[in-house]
């Protein structure tokens, strides 16, 4: 088994952190599989959510977290999927960057596809159409997940939340996808990011804080500070003071749309886009009659399959029924390409 991630993140106040995260879970659990819950430091299994819910309230209680293994079953490739989640307390989560409510998956490659087998058709083989398959299948599962984990219910309870293919909640900008309750709180993305590369603060410290305290702990930096930012931009590796100051005086409709433009496929990844789509097809033909051309086993996970996927994987700026939005693109990759296509767009950058 490889590796556990991609990691999921979600921040809300102290007080509602376990009920944010028994909710998580009534959405998340796939009934009827066993749920394992660590107990006086034993693991025990139970397929009763009621029984899972009063062991982890007790682990809790006693500090500094609870949590649970349970299986998913992910709702784009219906695929059942090992997860683990934790939810810490107020003054263990001051300490943790992984916190205050986290969730991964319990095998990266696998949740990643970074094993598929694939019909070619009478086509050539493509590394692009390759890793476009890749996401095409993954993408949908990956938001679902952060949106399981943040907004399970309409409570609201959780203001943001983040994914990374790290353990750590690091700067919104440099993480894969993004989640926000409300989507006029946008900008909250660029000064947190600020605030962990300037300040060295971990972003769950400052994740609930509102948009006008977020935008005075910028201010008080010195005039024309800068932060380095890296994640494939040719058009800026760097993050400056007044760019913050000017996207969060910016109306928040305006840096939504300037991001839904600036998501635009690149020319890559449209020309990789029929290879892919056709292979897709001939795959789900294979799996829903059992007839088709032959089948092949692929590796994504290849130095060229990543590369290319770190380069032009799409962006998805998902605006939610609720009010809220998702920015996504792979875990190879990073949302910052897309704020600098969009700060640019605004003039919001030098």
């Amino acid at each position: 088994m490889s590796d556990s991630g991609p990691w999921f993140f979600a921040w809300c106040d102290g007080p509602q952190r376990l009920d944010a995260l028994l909710a998580a879970l009534s959405a998340l659990v796939y009934p009827g599989t066993r749920i394992g819950v660590l107990h006086d430091a034993t693991l025990i299994h139970t397929t009763s959510m009621d029984e899972a819910v009063a062991m982890i309230r007790a682990e809790f209680s006693e500090g500094p977290s609870g949590g649970a293994i349970f299986d998913v079953m992910l709702s784009g490739s219906k695929r059942l999927f090992g997860c683990s989640s934790d939810c810490y307390t107020e003054e263990a989560g001051r300490d943790i960057s992984a916190g205050p409510i986290d969730m991964a998956t319990c095998d990266q490659r696998r949740f990643l596809c970074s094993y598929l087998e694939l019909a070619w058709g009478r086509g050539p083989r493509s590394i692009e159409a390759e890793a476009a398959v890749a996401w095409h299948l993954l993408r949908d599962d990956l938001e679902d997940l952060l949106l399981r984990l943040c907004a399970p219910d309409a409570s609201g309870r959780v203001r943001t939340g983040a994914c990374t293919n790290a353990g750590d909640w690091i700067a919104p900008v440099r993480m894969c996808a993004t989640y926000n309750a409300d989507a006029r709180d946008i900008a909250r993305d660029l000064a947190l990011s600020w605030l962990q590369r300037h300040d060295k603060e971990m972003v769950s410290r400052n994740a609930g804080l509102s948009l006008e305290a977020l935008r005075a702990r910028v201010e008080v930096a010195p005039a024309g500070a800068r932060v380095p930012l890296k994640g494939g931009s040719d058009r800026a590796h760097a993050l400056s003071r007044e760019t913050v100051l000017k996207a969060l005086a910016t109306p928040p409709s305006a840096l939504l749309e300037a991001l839904e433009v600036a998501a635009a496929p690149d020319d890559a990844w449209r020309a990789a886009e029929p290879r892919a789509r056709e292979i897709l097809a001939l795959t789900s033909q294979i799996a829903e009659t059992g007839e088709g051309p032959p089948t092949w086993q692929v590796h994504t996970d290849t130095r060229a399959h990543v590369r290319f996927l770190r380069k032009h994987a799409p962006f998805h700026v998902r605006r939610l029924a609720g009010g809220g939005v998702i920015l996504a693109t792979h875990p190879y990759r990073s949302l910052w390409p897309l704020w600098v296509d969009a700060l640019f767009s605004l003039g919001l950058m030098p």
